[in-house]
């Protein structure tokens, strides 16, 4: 995953996602990319990306607290598991890497289970 891919499959998520209301980017260069992809005006799915130093983050957001993310961080990834977001799963599960799609299909799971929309 790279700037300029993470930024097409952001273009690509708002097409095929219909519950995404806007996609904000806050920051773009060639080796960073900061952006939102809003649900509510509350409730947002906020991508980094630093491509000089070989990190992600993909996070939730609800209400200005993180309930769910995927960090990647010199290609080694973690997870903020949604029953405790502020702990890091280091666990096979948390250390498998995804993709925006992957990872947006696992936002819609965590959304479902806490009732959001």
């Amino acid at each position: 995953m790279n700037v300029s891919t993470l930024l097409a499959a952001l273009h690509q998520a708002v097409r095929d996602r219909a519950y995404f209301t806007q996609l904000v980017v806050s920051d773009q260069s060639q080796n960073v990319l900061k952006a939102r992809l809003y649900l509510a005006p509350n409730l947002f799915v906020q991508v980094y990306r630093n491509d000089r130093f070989d990190t992600t983050n993909l996070v939730v957001v609800h209400n200005d607290r993180r309930i769910f993310g995927r960090d990647q961080l010199s290609s080694r990834w973690h997870r903020h598991p949604v029953d405790d977001p502020a702990s890091h799963d280091f666990g096979p599960e948390g250390q498998r890497g995804v993709d925006l799609r992957e990872f947006l299909d696992e936002v819609e799971s965590v959304l479902t289970s806490l009732g959001l929309p």
